[in-house]
């Protein structure tokens, strides 16, 4: 039976737009961890997670950064995943509007690009909610504030993966891109926490090149609105089914 579940599962992400969207959605957690919102913050964070002083990151139990890292990873997935949900939802009950809400939501996603490369500043606003007790039994909590608080600060790419969620007009798909975005933003937060004292140069170059980084990523953004404002996406999509169904593609 679980044989036959993760089956179902992988023809699912393989049989239509969810092979190119998981993709994108994990690249957009990547840049998410890799934006000025996050790198910068990261002693603080993994010290909060933990209840390891700053100062002693290096040295820490990499049983504890683990623990503490993956519990407030768990936090902030939890909530993503429910919006991604939410958002699928809503795109399932919304499918006879669908080819022109996908192309209003492609110039947001433009404009999410802009702002990400910094020429929108109005959403590029950062929230900060208070922070609970230091230590693992907060972590999760820690996450779920991460979460909450930075979403203006993660719009850009967090809103994009939620406009493929509605594209995608199910809430189980709407979730699993929640969960690709999570993976992409979370799994670089274990990392680097089982392994702080040694990506300390990787973190260094992360932030020396942060601009370039910047750039490129809101290019994408801006090619995937533009993609969807053209309907170029639905028939991207339309030809990745076709090529999987004749066998021309194996996934």
């Amino acid at each position: 039976m679980t044989g036959s579940l993760i089956s179902d599962v992988t023809d699912t992400v393989a049989s239509g737009s969810l092979a190119v969207a998981v993709p994108i959605a994990i690249a957009a957690g990547l840049l998410s961890f890799a934006s000025p919102c996050v790198v910068p913050l990261l002693p603080g964070y993994l010290s909060y997670m933990t209840g390891v002083a700053v100062q002693d990151l290096e040295s820490a139990r990499r049983g504890r950064m683990l623990a503490g890292s993956s519990l407030f990873v768990l936090g902030f997935t939890v909530l993503f995943v429910s919006g991604g949900a939410l958002f699928g939802g809503v795109g399932g009950h919304l499918v006879e509007y669908q080819a022109v809400i996908s192309r209003v939501l492609g110039l947001v996603v433009i404009a999410f690009g802009l702002a990400f490369i910094g020429w929108i500043p109005l959403l590029q606003r950062e929230v900060r909610l208070p922070v609970p007790g230091v230590g693992l039994a907060m972590a999760p909590l820690l996450g779920l504030l991460f979460g909450l608080g930075w979403v203006p600060c993660l719009s850009p790419t967090l809103g994009t993966v939620t406009t493929l969620a509605y594209t995608e007009a199910t809430a189980g798909r709407g979730a699993l891109l929640a969960f690709a975005y999570c993976v992409g933003l979370g799994v670089p937060f274990v990392i680097v926490a089982v392994a702080f004292g040694r990506l300390t140069r990787t973190l260094d170059w992360v932030r020396a090149h942060q601009r370039a980084l910047t750039l490129f990523g809101g290019g994408l953004m801006i090619v995937l609105g533009v993609l969807l404002a053209t309907g170029l996406w639905d028939a991207l999509i339309i030809e990745l089914r076709s090529r999987i169904g004749s066998g021309e593609i194996a996934l």
